[in-house]
């Protein structure tokens, strides 16, 4: 486990810095938090406390809390993300252990580590991170609980998952189905009590996460920031509308996509196979089919409390649900939440693989270990034959010795001793060849914007399958110079620039404004300053209104508007934002620094 750790710490922390800011948008709320103990509670854009991001913010509590300590750089808030992902290997060996031996944690362990969607979101400061350690947690706990039905382990496994809504709203609920269902069905105890100990769990589950929402409801709208993805300044409302169910129905009122499709793709069961998700999560996934299958049949006669069918039960519940989901959501859905299912996918194929090498003598378990492998070699052919330019012969030579050790595999039990070890090394480093190489790949390619993509550098910081938007300007991933980023992506401003907002900014709430919060978030981190971020992430938020910013304006609140790098995309929601934009233009006077239009509503 040692070697595994440190390999995945090297993997993860390797060059991390080249990254820069990453996501720009949490970096700048990052930044905020490391200023104003408001801003990191509520998780604003801004030290002076406009709106807050779209999200709720324990995962920008770690990040704001390490810039204070160690100072706001990018790797003040990348390192803790990378921490988190060897954390989550650590935790995923440490539960399927506990089930199914030391030999299946350190394979579920090593097939986390070399998940590419895992390696990009463990080098990248999106919610993502801290929400797969919690959910993985969460797990163990349950773990911990099925061993001798401990409702105090069932309780710390709700108290998890609550914090992990705290990270990505209702997404970390998908895990509850599967947690629940184990429990129920494998708790060495009554039926009577096993109801009982759930229902003390779903309420410590409620707790933990409904504390948040309760205070924010609570406290008194005019001293905090506006609720940003929200149309009501309502933190309810962002998490079960806008990031909520909206996400699964499509119906998400300011969303880029403006509701049904929405533009995020087909909806079906091959959607995980997809040119762009494929990249970060398919490697395995048939296999993880395979495991699922075959472990519950071989365990069809096992008593009810039988652990390793509780654990097949809770990560195969996992999977499932959270593959479906994904699969069929009509709302916003970004190639990178696939990361979710990377826990489950390396806990079943850990299991599957430890127990059918174990049973090799069976005709039937060598049959479907020897099928996995077989199904895996074939999977990774045909993803890397999507890029035939990258590592060209790869995908054929996974291949045939995917082929060839699938035969060697069925026939391992009549091996001698030597060959057979040789045969499961050969077998284990071809399963995982196309899956890490790919990984590797993306752990060496810096990661910017809104959209990052696993796989190989295209020259725009994102892997093959991305969705062609160049992020930044004209400096690279994070550009330096020019206008700003837009709605995806983020510039920091010149020299020149910079300047201008740094001065006199200690007289103003904002040195400036500007519409979207990813526009925001380059001129913040590149002048230290705070700039209020019209109309939130994509410009459709109804903060500030017209009348409101007009009084910021005559209160001197607000030193400038930056005018370009505008994107209102969303077909429902406010137009405050535009509004504001054409009020701005119709009354002050434009200069160009920097290639930004400038407007002094000071003068």
């Amino acid at each position: 486990m040692a070697v595994l750790l440190l390999a995945t710490a090297v993997l993860y922390l390797w060059k991390l810095g080249e990254s820069g800011w990453a996501n720009a948008f949490y970096s700048a709320a990052a930044q905020a938090g490391s200023l104003s103990w408001k801003a990191l509670f509520f998780g604003s854009s801004d030290a002076a406390n406009a709106i807050t991001v779209d999200k709720t913010p324990a995962a920008l509590w770690v990040m704001s809390l390490s810039a204070r300590l160690f100072g706001v750089s990018a790797w003040s808030i990348l390192v803790p993300q990378a921490l988190m992902g060897v954390g989550s290997v650590a935790l995923l060996y440490a539960t399927v252990r506990r089930t199914s031996g030391p030999a299946a944690g350190l394979l579920a362990g090593a097939v986390l580590a070399l998940t590419p969607a895992a390696a990009l979101m463990f080098r990248f400061n999106n919610p993502d991170a801290l929400l797969v350690l919690l959910l993985i947690a969460g797990a163990y706990c349950v773990v911990r609980a099925l061993e001798n039905a401990s409702p105090r382990w069932l309780v710390l496994a709700g108290v998890t998952v609550g914090f992990g809504f705290l990270a990505k709203m209702l997404q970390a609920f998908l895990v509850l189905p599967a947690f629940g269902l184990a429990y129920l069905i494998a708790a060495p105890t009554s039926a009577r009590r096993r109801l009982l100990h759930l229902s003390g769990a779903l309420t410590a589950t409620i707790v933990a996460s409904g504390w948040y929402l309760a205070v924010v409801a609570l406290w008194p709208a005019d001293d905090r920031p506006y609720i940003g993805g929200s149309q009501r300044n309502s933190l309810w409302e962002l998490a079960f509308g806008y990031n909520g169910f909206g996400r699964i129905t499509g119906d998400e009122v300011g969303s880029v996509g403006g509701g049904g499709n929405g533009g995020w793709g087909g909806t079906g069961w091959d959607r995980l196979f997809g040119t762009e998700m494929a990249g970060g999560i398919a490697w395995l996934l048939p296999a993880a089919v395979v495991a699922l299958a075959a472990g519950l049949w071989f365990t069809r006669h096992a008593p009810r409390t039988d652990r390793g069918r509780a654990a097949l039960i809770l990560w195969g519940g996992w999977f499932v649900t959270t593959a479906v989901v994904f699969s069929y959501m009509s709302g916003i859905i970004h190639a990178y939440y696939t990361i979710a299912l990377a826990p489950a996918i390396a806990a079943l194929v850990g299991i599957a693989g430890a127990q059918l090498w174990r049973a090799r003598g069976n005709p039937a378990a060598a049959g479907t270990l020897s099928a996995g492998i077989g199904l895996t070699a074939l999977t990774a052919y045909l993803l890397l034959s999507r890029h035939s330019t990258w590592l060209p012969g790869l995908a054929i030579a996974i291949l045939v010795a995917g082929l060839l050790f699938a035969i060697l595999v069925f026939v391992a039990s009549r091996l001698p001793d030597a060959v057979r070890r040789l045969v499961a090394v050969g077998a284990l480093v071809t399963v995982l060849a196309g899956t890490g190489a790919y990984t590797v790949a993306t752990a060496a390619t810096p990661h910017s914007g809104a959209l990052p993509s696993a796989g190989p550098d295209t020259g725009h910081g994102m892997g093959p399958g991305g969705d062609g938007i160049v992020i930044g300007g004209a400096g690279g991933p994070v550009g330096r110079g020019g206008a700003g980023g837009g709605l995806l992506g983020t510039s920091l401003p010149g020299e020149n620039l910079a300047a201008l907002l740094r001065k006199d900014s200690a007289n103003h709430t904002w040195t400036a404004a500007t519409v979207g919060s990813n526009n925001a978030a380059g001129y913040q981190l590149g002048s230290g300053a705070p700039v209020l971020a019209v109309g939130g992430f994509n410009g459709t938020d109804p903060a500030p209104t017209l009348e409101q910013f007009q009084e910021y304006v005559r209160s001197g609140r607000i030193h400038y508007f930056l005018g370009d790098g505008m994107m209102m995309r969303g077909e429902t929601g406010s137009d405050a934002a535009q509004r504001i934009a054409d009020w701005v233009a119709e009354n002050y006077p434009p200069t160009t620094v920097d290639g930004v239009t400038v407007y002094d509503l000071s003068r």
